[in-house]
């Protein structure tokens, strides 16, 4: 920012030291103001004559300020009010009716009935047979038996296996950080101020009020009978039979069973792991540089009247310009890329390998026999009885009873609420906002890797080694033996019986009844109710605005003498003087010039004359 600041006032100055010499040489022909305010006229080679100073010195002059000014202008705002009005709508009410209406019922009457029943009666008869039946009488024998048993034995065997073992190295490279820093901005925003406002309306409330109404409803009363009815119940029996079934008898046999058994060993297998390592990479980058140069542009400059009608000649002036440039520039940089390494490392790996053996097991297996039971079965037969019960019968009744009926009717009633305007209010407040500048930065990292160990161990292989045994063992046989029993067989021999049976029969009769139906009936209803409206209109105002208006101030102007002597021409008139940039020298301008009248080729501020 200062350095953009400097390239543009440079320049600047350069052309004022360059006007200035041109100036002052130009001063020196027109000989200056040598001769005061006096009403002297100067003379010299270019001028011819300056004219009549003498009555510029001293007096006032006229100064054009900024000043803000508030004037009142003329808006045109909507603003609301508020307006009751009256609306008609219509309620409708039902009103109840009772009305006498006649209904046709069928009631189911009871009608005794008596009938003849055929039905059958099993009598139960008793018979004894004998039966012939064979039994397995079960026969301990003591057999010796031969087997094979597996026995462990221990056996101990050494190994060389290789180990990676971690190795530490610390290493050191160089990053960059974004540090955060904090900067005060002031910033100008708008806040909403609540404004709470009341005001009144009319709104209508239904009360509720009750009233006492008589209504009749129909209430069905229970009337017990008791009646008699017959049913059949089955009466169980029961009957013993004789039947066979077959049964598997278990017995043991020796059976020659091949088995699979897994057999360790250890084989050595090549493995490689993958190991990132970061590789500084050098190269290279374009990157854009800003420069320039200082150069000297000549300008002409157009003549002009002085302030005496002098005609000024046109003057060539130099001024420094920098020229920025943009220069483009290749720059070494240093990148680091992972390079992945496969590294190979061995590893015992135990294995397994499938062998065949056969051993000697005891299988269970049966065989099928035949056997005789007795078992007992217990039947149903069918007997008739009869119950007495009673049956509830549901009559209609009349009544009549109170009950409240809860109308409404219409109030009018006026509450008071408050309603909140949001007004706008500029403020301003200053808050941090974060940026962030680069910075080199170093750390220490560790990296480790694993470097090959040749280690031995002692491990134990277990085999198993048949070994022949005998033992005794009880060996159950069976022998069959008939036998013979007596068993009581009853048979059902089924008789034919007769009896009279009482059944009640339900035959429909219709009847007229009257009964009490409450009918409600609409009916409209006009009602009057009040209700607010906000209704716009609009509204010419008066409105204070400030506006900068350019206000024409006097200006006194120092006279004659001091001024001059110190080495100017009425300090800020504009003649030969200090603040004019020294336009012939301090001779030139020893009389002073008048305060209004600007001698020939000098300088006020950065205007060259005219």
């Amino acid at each position: 920012m200062v350095r953009k600041l400097f390239s543009c006032v440079l320049p600047v100055f350069s052309v004022l030291a360059l006007c200035t010499s041109t100036w002052a040489a130009d001063c020196g022909k027109c000989g200056g103001c040598a001769g005061g305010c006096e009403g002297a006229v100067v003379s010299g080679d270019a001028c011819g004559g300056c004219g009549d100073a003498g009555a510029a010195c001293g007096g006032t002059r006229t100064v054009y300020q900024r000043q803000y000014v508030t004037e009142m202008q003329t808006v045109t705002a909507t603003e609301y009010t508020t307006e009751t009005r009256e609306r008609t709508y219509t309620v409708t009410k039902r009103v109840p009716r009772t009305e006498e209406k006649t209904r046709t019922v069928t009631v189911m009457v009871p009608e005794t009935k008596t009938k003849t029943v055929n039905y059958t009666v099993n009598k139960n008869v008793t018979e004894t047979k004998t039966a012939e039946y064979t039994v397995q009488v079960p026969v301990t024998e003591q057999v010796e038996q031969t087997y094979t048993v597996m026995v462990p034995v221990s056996e101990e065997k050494t190994a060389t296996y290789t180990v990676m073992v971690p190795k530490t190295e610390e290493k050191t490279s160089t990053y960059t950080v974004q540090v955060p820093y904090t900067e005060q901005v002031e910033q100008t925003y708008t806040v909403m101020t609540s404004v709470p406002e009341e005001k009144t309306s009319t709104y209508t409330v239904s009360v509720p009020y009750t009233e006492q109404v008589e209504q009749t409803y129909t209430v069905m009363a229970p009337v017990q009978e008791t009646k008699t009815a017959t049913y059949t119940v089955m009466v169980p029996v029961t009957e013993e039979k004789v039947s066979t079934y077959t049964v598997n008898v278990p017995y043991t046999e020796q059976v020659e069973q091949t088995y699979t058994v897994n057999v360790p060993y250890t084989e050595q297998v090549t493995h490689t792991h993958t190991v990132t390592k970061r590789v500084p990479v050098q190269g290279s980058r374009t990157v854009q540089v800003r420069g320039g140069h200082w150069a000297t542009e000549q300008v002409e400059v157009g003549g002009g009247v002085d302030a005496c009608g002098c005609p000024c000649p046109s003057k060539v002036c130099c001024k420094r310009v920098w020229v920025p440039t943009c220069e483009t520039k290749e720059v070494p940089v240093t990148t680091y890329q992972c390079v992945t390494e496969e590294v190979p490392h061995t590893v015992n790996v135990t294995k397994f390998r499938q062998e065949q053996q056969s051993r000697m097991v005891n299988v269970t297996k049966h065989r099928s026999e035949e056997r005789t039971r007795t078992y007992t079965v217990t039947k149903c037969v069918p007997e008739q009885r009869e119950r007495t019960y009673t049956v509830t019968k549901m009559v209609p009744e009349t009544k009549t009873r109170t009950v409240s009926v809860t109308k409404y009717k219409s109030e009018e009633r006026t509450r008071t609420y408050t309603v909140t305007k949001c007004v706008p209010e500029t403020k301003t407040r200053t808050v941090s906002v974060t940026k962030y500048r680069p910075e080199e930065r170093t750390r220490t990292y560790t990296v480790t890797t694993c470097v090959p160990e040749e280690r031995t161990r002692t491990y134990t292989v277990t085999k198993h080694v048949p070994e022949t045994k005998t033992r005794t063992v009880n060996v159950t046989k069976y022998t069959t033996e008939t036998r013979t029993r007596e068993y009581q067989v009853t048979k059902c021999v089924p008789e034919t019986m007769t009896k009279e049976v009482s059944y009640t029969v339900m035959v429909p009769s219709q009847k007229e009844e009257k009964y009490s139906v409450t009918v409600y009936d609409s009916v409209p209803e006009t009602k009057t109710e009040s209700y607010t409206v906000r209704v716009p209109h609009q509204v010419t105002k008066e409105v204070p605005v400030q506006k900068c208006v350019m206000v024409a101030v006097e200006v006194p102007v120092d006279a004659c003498g001091g001024a001059g002597a110190a080495g100017g021409c009425g300090g800020d008139a504009g003649a030969c003087g200090a603040d004019a940039g020294a336009c012939g020298g301090d001779a030139a301008c020893a009389g002073g010039c008048g305060a209004k009248k600007r001698g020939c080729g000098c300088l006020r501020g950065r205007r060259c004359c005219r």
